[in-house]
């Protein structure tokens, strides 16, 4: 049953998700073989009108995928930039660590997205955690090169 829905989530297909979610409502915090819910992986490939409707039947937001990461880390990182306000807004908590001692911050200062970086600072990143490197985000920033991301953080 989960199946359809994963496939229909890989696929962009909203109609199909809409209707496997309206007819199987449990499916919502459901995980598939490597760990991700239908949030998190809608917000893996960046299908926005998907996260939308997932969003607005209240999911697990901070749920972890078998890598321990959340929906927020993993849109910073793919630099799916529209849906990092969007999980904020439903209550993504900005700080938490994975299991490799990485933030949503930490994400999108590695991989160089300022607009990213910005939005999670003005909602509360905590600017000043160490990563399991014993890194800060601005460290990381002048470490890769990053002047606009360096110049947010400080």
């Amino acid at each position: 049953m989960s199946e359809k829905l994963f496939y229909s989530i890989r696929n962009n297909e909203l109609e199909s998700v809409i209707q496997e979610l309206t007819q199987n409502p449990d499916l919502l915090n459901v995980k598939d073989q490597r760990g991700s819910t239908p949030l998190l992986l809608a917000t893996y490939y960046g299908f926005e009108d998907i996260v939308d409707f997932i969003l607005s039947l209240n999911p697990v937001i901070d749920e972890k995928d078998g890598s321990g990461n959340t929906a927020l880390m993993g849109v910073c990182f793919k630099g799916h930039e529209a849906i990092v306000q969007r999980l904020i807004d439903a209550g993504a908590d900005v700080n938490i660590v994975n299991g490799m001692g990485g933030t949503a911050l930490t994400f999108a200062t590695m991989f160089n997205k300022p607009g990213i970086v910005k939005v999670l600072v003005d909602n509360g990143a905590d600017k000043t955690f160490k990563d399991g490197r014993g890194m800060t985000s601005l460290d990381i920033a002048q470490a890769q090169g990053f002047s606009e991301i360096a110049e947010i953080l400080k």
